[in-house]
């Protein structure tokens, strides 16, 4: 049972932003002092990745765990109410990103998905492993 009226949760639900999060946040401004330069939610790309570094052909997704069905993690649970709904409605977003991040790799594009939990549990180390995956790119000569 929910602890709130349909009327707070649906308020509470209009709030949750998709884009310029907090975790999003983090990453930019790292990546910004780190010296690179990208273009956030760029819409001509599948899946409008959140962070995308022309130079390095890379895109960066910062996926929140709930709405794109992080499993095993602690942030992510079925929702008990309205189940049927919130399961046709999730997993159709987890499809839809893992179709987005086949569709990128095809074009060349190297895919990094970053959670929600990462930025909270080990921000350093995410951040870190962002860097060093550029990094290899840039290695590879594929920038």
């Amino acid at each position: 049972m929910d602890v709130h009226s349909k009327e707070i949760r649906s308020y509470n639900m209009s709030k949750i932003k998709g884009k310029n999060t907090k975790p999003e946040e983090i990453v930019c401004k790292y990546l910004f002092s780190m010296g690179y330069r990208y273009r956030k939610n760029v819409k001509t790309l599948p899946g409008s990745p959140d962070i995308v570094l022309r130079k390095y052909k890379t895109v960066i997704f910062v996926n929140g765990c709930f709405w794109h069905v992080h499993e095993g993690c602690h942030f992510f649970n079925w929702p008990s109410t309205n189940t049927e709904f919130w399961k046709k409605k999730l997993t159709k977003n987890k499809e839809r990103d893992t179709i987005n991040y086949q569709i990128l790799e095809k074009l060349g594009w190297n895919v990094l998905v970053i959670w929600e939990c990462e930025l909270k549990k080990d921000r350093e180390d995410c951040l870190e492993r962002i860097l060093k995956e550029i990094a290899n790119r840039k290695a590879d000569g594929t920038n």
